[in-house]
């Protein structure tokens, strides 16, 4: 037999309010592509933080080609062959992709080299990234891309993927599962963090799972369920959805007229979008990333005060002109894709952050009543279930999923009128993802307006009442969920859809000239 690629050894993690990893024991072979599955806050991103000399553990031991090994920082673990791909970017958001790649490499090669292979690479596995562009300017997805990117460049014998199809289209996952399984075909060990049951089992070969930092089963994937892994990773399966069909009330946003010139030169310009969410309705927008997504939650948030004051319309009133605090007023609560930094202040307690979108907590002196807050964050973290050491715990100390679960909570616990969420379940567990998608299709129930900004498809086509789809700063027509299909909203993400004569503008210099086999397929109904 060969030697084991990786080798854990009774590692043990402990921080001040909770053991993360307790006792954990793993061997990856070469070539093998070793998935670690577990709920949030359940230990796998301490465990490949150890591996990757960014944690020291307090107990146990690790072998590396049948060697054993005190891996101290990043670098260390670079020079052994390993490399990272964090759920949590690790990007300088003033400098380049090209500069931020060239941090991590060899000394010995130019930025100009540096540029030349990002650009190959690129091209070689189809994940599109301009090594020019300054990291503030990125998606969430693309800056998913630089990741992925940066760690492939390093030749690595063992690869830790921790999330990394979490905001990437169905068509770059199969493109990157490409790249991935030859790989691990040339000898790479890939270990594999995903919540999304059906890619473990397509391309894992064997699995661990975590529960509470523990070890609780091995299994080979390929030879399970997705009911079957639930049940290994959360102990349940998680609940059926219930999507009711109902009337969607009055107009509560209206978008008419949209366009805005790009801020910045990677951007895209807003071209003449309009669209309506009514209450008691979600609307789905899907889109590659980077496509003027972020362009559009700027200007919807409030972020972006340039529009005319008529293009936006929230209850009625004009509100181009408004900054988020008069937005809110209205009713509009807003979850944004980035959850540290835009959505919550990392060194901030939960409690404190809830003062982001919340004033009830202020009294009439303008005193803020700092347990009226610890109750609003402890009610949050226990009708959400989010593990966290209390309303006190900084907001950097949660997983990504567990704090996701809060900042949405946080949100719908203020009982918008209007609710616009990008990414809702980005890094969130089974169990986790079917709560937040309830909770939303039960606000809506109530009477609440939704928006819902997601690449990934099966999401939309779970909640969505309408959907639309987003392409080069252009928005499609509406198309009814149970009317539309993967393979024509995939057709409208290239930006192949129709213009309806009578209801649309006619198609400008930018809307491609379809053959008459392309307008069937996506003639809006």
């Amino acid at each position: 037999m060969s030697v084991p690629r990786l080798q854990l050894a009774h590692i043990t993690k402990r921080y001040p309010s909770v053991v993360a990893n307790s006792d954990v024991s793993l061997t990856v072979q070469p070539g093998e592509t070793h998935a670690v599955l577990g709920e949030n806050g359940a230990g796998k991103s301490t465990l490949m933080k150890i591996i990757y000399g960014a944690v020291k553990p307090d107990e146990g031991s690790v072998l590396f080609d049948g060697q054993p090994v005190h891996i101290r920082n990043p670098q260390e673990a670079r020079a052994l062959g390993i490399s990272m791909v964090f759920q949590h970017f690790s990007l300088f958001d003033t400098l380049t992709v090209a500069e931020n790649v060239w941090l991590g490499l060899d000394r010995g090669l130019t930025l100009q080299q540096v540029t030349h292979s990002i650009s190959a690479k690129a091209r070689e596995y189809g994940l599109d990234v301009d090594p020019s562009r300054p990291v503030h300017t990125l998606s969430v997805g693309e800056m998913q891309r630089v990741e992925i990117i940066r760690a492939l460049l390093t030749n690595p014998k063992l690869l830790i993927l921790d999330e990394p199809t979490s905001v990437l289209t169905p068509q770059a996952v199969e493109k990157l599962f490409v790249v991935l399984k030859q790989l691990a075909a040339e000898g790479c060990s890939i270990l594999y963090i995903s919540h999304k049951l059906h890619e473990i089992r397509e391309l894992c070969t064997a699995c661990t799972v975590l529960r509470a930092g523990q070890v609780t089963g091995v299994c080979d994937p390929r030879r399970e369920t997705n009911a079957s892994l639930s049940r290994l990773m959360i102990g349940a399966e998680p609940p059926e959805l219930e999507h009711h069909a109902r009337q969607a009330g009055d107009v509560v946003l209206r978008v008419q007229g949209l366009s805005l010139p790009r801020e910045d030169q990677f951007g895209h310009d807003l071209d003449a979008i309009s669209f309506d969410v009514r209450a008691g309705e979600v609307v789905g927008i899907a889109g590659v990333s980077g496509n003027g997504q972020r362009e559009l939650l700027f200007a919807l948030s409030g972020e972006d005060t340039r529009a005319a004051p008529d293009m936006i319309q929230v209850g009625g009133q004009p509100v181009g002109r408004f900054g988020p605090a008069h937005r809110r007023h209205l009713g509009l609560h807003f979850v944004p894709e980035e959850r540290l930094g835009r959505g919550a202040v990392p060194t901030l307690s939960l409690a404190q952050n809830l003062l982001l979108t919340r004033t009830d907590a202020v009294g009439p002196s303008g005193w803020i009543r700092t347990g009226a807050l610890r109750r609003q964050a402890a009610d949050i973290i226990a009708r959400f279930g989010v593990k966290a050491g209390g309303p006190d715990a900084a907001a950097k100390s949660l997983s990504g999923g567990n704090l996701q679960k809060f900042i949405v909570g946080r949100e719908i616990d203020a009982k918008p009128k209007l609710l616009i969420v990008s990414q809702p379940t980005w890094g969130v567990d089974v169990g986790a993802s079917a709560q937040i998608r309830g909770a939303i299709l039960a606000l809506r129930d109530a009477g609440c307006a939704v928006l819902v900004l997601s690449e990934e498809l099966d999401e939309l086509f779970e909640i969505s009442d309408r959907m639309h789809v987003i392409a080069k700063g252009r928005l499609s027509p509406s198309i009814e969920r149970a009317r539309a299909t993967v393979t024509q909203i995939g057709e409208w993400m290239s930006g192949l859809w129709v213009v309806h004569p009578l209801r649309e503008p006619a198609p400008s210099a930018l809307t491609p000239t379809l053959s008459q086999g392309e307008k069937e397929k996506g003639q809006d109904a």
